[in-house]
């Protein structure tokens, strides 16, 4: 997907919501989609951040972003029938969603694991995805060309030593990516995919590979292509499959 060439007005007319939009991938992505001529729905639980990124798509000229604070962590199956139903009057309907939020606290073995941590990262990883998306199917299923992005990890694939909860949460989300694609592969114009991002600079690389010199990881702004593709019309008609951001 690297040498994928999207057109300058991929996305115009797309409303696309993305999740951790704070930094890393999530901010590259909210900007680089814009630039494409996406209305982006920022969410995510630092406003000051939310803003940067706002000022930032303002300011390169792409459409007015909305932004909608929220924190994962302790979202409540009311809080996304709230941000559904505010998503309803202001739009009417959502063309995307970028699963990109997570929560990754380090590498532990299991016998040490901290059980509120666990919690937690499962609230954030898996619990979270799968309510948001619950919540929006109404909204998704308005759009005539919709799509769904969850982000997965290998870890999760290998049930990697140390990883705990994040490995586990991430497997359990690409199981939910697949058991959507098949349950909305008929009748629905919506479309599910999971996004391998592999290692790139973000605060979550960081901090499972502490000693490692960051340079060795891919920049966010430098795997965007898959992004837009899955997200954009291009990829129509492709579902329940994972791609490789760096591949």
């Amino acid at each position: 997907m690297k040498d994928y060439q999207p057109a300058a007005d991929l996305l115009k007319n797309r409303v696309i919501l993305i999740t951790g939009i704070g930094e890393g991938i999530g901010r590259a992505a909210a900007r680089r989609l814009a630039g494409y001529g996406a209305t982006v729905i920022l969410l995510g639980r630092t406003i000051r951040k939310l803003e940067q990124v706002y000022d930032d798509i303002e300011q390169a000229g792409g459409p007015k972003p909305a932004i909608y604070p929220m924190n994962l962590e302790g979202a409540t199956p009311k809080d996304y029938a709230d941000l559904a139903r505010v998503l309803d009057t202001e739009f009417g309907r959502l063309d995307g969603v970028l699963h990109n939020a997570a929560l990754f606290a380090g590498l532990t073995p299991i016998a040490n694991y901290d059980i509120e941590l666990w919690y937690r990262i499962l609230q954030v990883n898996l619990n979270a995805p799968f309510l948001l998306t619950q919540a929006v199917l109404e909204l998704l299923s308005r759009s005539s060309d919709a799509s769904v992005v969850f982000t997965t990890d290998q870890v999760g694939e290998e049930g990697r030593a140390y990883w705990g909860a994040y490995a586990v949460a991430k497997g359990g989300a690409q199981t939910l990516m697949k058991l959507l694609a098949s349950e909305l592969e008929t009748n629905t114009n919506i479309r599910v995919n999971s996004i391998d991002p592999g290692q790139v600079r973000s605060e979550l690389t960081l901090r499972a590979y502490p000693g490692r010199d960051p340079a060795e990881w891919a920049d966010p702004e430098d795997i965007m292509a898959t992004y837009l593709y899955l997200l954009g019309p291009d990829s129509k008609g492709v579902t329940g499959q994972t791609f490789r951001a760096q591949d």
